[in-house]
This record gives C-alpha cells, structure tokens and sequence, in this order.
C-alpha cells in the first residue's frame, strides 16, 4: 500500500515521508480566484499595474535568454539594489520572492536555535520553526495589537519581526527597532519589510552600524510585481554570505532572466514607485475613514491593507457578506483575531465599492 489517510487532517499521507514532513502543518496562502467579477482584496497585490518600463523590460526578452540559463548571481539586479539603498554589493541577497529569501535566513541563521517573534504575525513563521526545528515563543502583542518591544528585548533569543505587521498593519518606528539591536548585540533580529514603501520607516539604513540586523523585502507589494516572485535581504556580508551558501546549495538560479531585467528596471523606477504608493495612501485614507463612518474600528496601517472589526457584526458574518456580493477579503478562525478582517487597499473606485458593500450589512439606526 503506497499511502494511508491521516485520520487527523483527513489528507493523504506517504509511508515515505519524514517525520518533519509528516508533523508539518503548512501555512495556507490567500485565495486566488478564477472569477473575473470577483474584487479580489484578500492577498495585498498592489491595486496598480506595474511600471511601462517593467513591462517594457518583459516585452523585450529574446529567446537567447531563454534558451541559456540566467545569470546566477543576479549581478545587475543586485548592482540596482545596492546603488539604491547605497550598499555595497555584497550586501545584497536576491531570491524567488521573500518567501524563499526568509526560507534561507531560517536555514542559515536560525535552523535548531531558539527564536521569538510575534503571537500575531505572518503565519509563515511558525512553519519555518517547524520545518527547521527551532523553538519558537510566540511573544503576546499589547491589547492594542501593538508591539511589546520590552518583552522582546527581555529574551536573548534571536527576533523575527515583521514591520509592518501583518495582519494588523501596525509599524515600529526605526528607533524602536533600533532599541531592539543596541539592547543586545548578540541578539540576530530579521525585520521582514514586505510592506515596505507605503508609510513604515525602513530600517535598512541601520545595516553598516548593526551585524545583527538583517533585512528582507518583497517586490510583490511595493512594485506590483506579484506575479514575477522577487525578494531581497540586506545585511552585512558575513549575513549575506550565509544566505548564498544555503542558496548555491539549493539552486543555483532562483531567479530567471526575465524577472532579473523587470526587477531591476523595476527597483530604478523611483518615479513610479513614489506615485504608486501615494494613489495607495490616499485609497487607504478614504476606505479607513469611510469604514470608521460606518461604525467599524480601523488599525493605523502603514501597509497596503488595512485591519478591521465592527462592534455589532461577526468577522464570519462580514466575510460571507461581502463575498456574497462578490468581494473577496481575509480573516482567520484564530484567537485575538477572529472577528478582524484584512481588507487589501485597492483603487479609489475599488474602495468606493467595498464601502458600498459594507454599508449594506451594517445595521442602521433604526434596526
């Protein structure tokens, strides 16, 4: 018999596996739907359609790249993204996506040692604990969902955080991160940026002064280009170079020709970059007060997204709503945030819609 039926999880199961795989609970991603009237605001792409010259730069592939494999070191990627964060080469690591490039900074960094991050935070963390056998301690967030930095800084043990925070879309401020570093310099901290660029400060300009510090960011969000899977980590180059070894050790090529060039042009794109991220601001600062209007609560968010929950209706409730008129968002059946929607920002006209919808299942003053 080549494989069994786990009666826990009701899937199906190999006599092959390892027990690491065999013990795994995966993390589940965001509903990408067929549906083309859905209004997809469940996973954060961003609202606008990459740059022209990023899609210039992919109408222009020939078939010689194709044909050869890339370049393995992503050199005029990596040239792009130094020259913009003003590091040095080797202090920059590239990777499909940042879900790879946090992959290997687990692998590298943080595989069999103890590590804390968030009890509210990306879902991906907890699996790569698991996979790579590190303890984890979940670390409470305040009442408020805000971060406990004096919890954190109360543990010698390495810090996984995302900031902005996912889901909430609260940030710590570079000097409340900094903190963090100075408080203990044998303390390796990972700052996930994968919402970087619509409003949380960066904190990649403390990498030359801090060796504990790595930084890892995504193009999904910042640049539209969710579909291309770019992702980068800044550090120094000891920490860089760790992250090399694990991926020359993995595939050579994580990255092919095609992304190489759209994700450089991309990153070179400041205009494009800086006009984006306002049209998402402003969508956020009308969907955030058109909600508060409608009597909901509304997390600061510095992120493409923003964090909700009504006094007088279910998380369950709102999301079946709004699905039904075919609008897509995200929630979890988890403690602290089950009644809490995740709503993506989406365009001005997106926004109008979604508030429209929400209008329709609030009670009125009458009710």
């Amino acid at each position: 018999m080549a494989c069994r039926v786990c009666d826990r999880e009701h899937q199906v199961m190999s006599r092959f596996w390892t027990k690491t795989v065999s013990d795994l609970t995966p993390y589940v991603p965001g509903e990408q739907p067929s549906s083309p009237t859905l209004l997809k605001l469940n996973t954060n792409e961003h609202a606008l359609p990459p740059s022209d010259a990023v899609m210039a730069a992919v109408h222009s592939s020939q078939a010689e790249q194709l044909r050869r494999y890339p370049d393995p070191t992503a050199k005029g990627l990596i040239e792009a993204i130094a020259e913009t964060e003003s590091l040095a080469t080797d202090q920059v690591f590239v990777g499909n996506g940042s879900d790879e490039v946090l992959a290997h900074i687990w692998l590298s960094l943080l595989a069999d040692r103890p590590v804390q991050t968030l009890d509210t935070t990306y879902g991906f963390y907890p699996v790569w604990a698991q996979l790579y056998q590190s303890t984890l301690t979940e670390v409470p967030v305040l009442a408020n969902f805000r971060v406990d930095v004096d919890a954190l800084m109360a543990s010698p043990h390495a810090v996984v955080l995302a900031n902005p925070n996912a889901p909430t879309g609260l940030a710590l401020s570079r000097q409340e991160i900094e903190r963090l570093l100075a408080d203990n310099p044998n303390r390796l901290h990972v700052v996930d940026e994968a919402y970087y660029g619509f409003g949380a400060e960066s904190v990649a300009p403390l990498i030359d002064r801090y060796d504990n510090l790595i930084v890892s960011r995504s193009l999904s969000k910042s640049h539209a280009l969710a579909g291309l899977r770019v992702g980068y980590a800044l550090a120094q180059r000891e920490l860089i170079e760790g992250l090399n070894r694990v991926k020359d050790s993995f595939n050579s090529y994580p990255l092919d020709a095609v992304a190489q060039a759209a994700a450089k042009v991309a990153i070179l794109d400041a205009p494009w970059q800086a006009h984006s991220a306002a049209v998402i601001t402003e969508s956020r600062k009308r969907m955030a007060e058109g909600l508060e209007a409608l009597g909901f609560e509304v997390l600061p968010s510095s992120a493409n997204f923003v964090f909700t929950q009504h006094p007088a209706l279910s998380g369950r409730m709102l999301f079946d709503g709004l699905r039904q008129q075919d609008i897509l968002v995200r929630r979890w059946d988890r403690p602290r945030v089950e009644q809490w929607l995740r709503i993506t920002v989406g365009t001005l006209a997106q926004t109008a819609s979604l508030l429209a919808a929400c209008a329709s299942l609030c009670p009125s003053e009458d009710d």
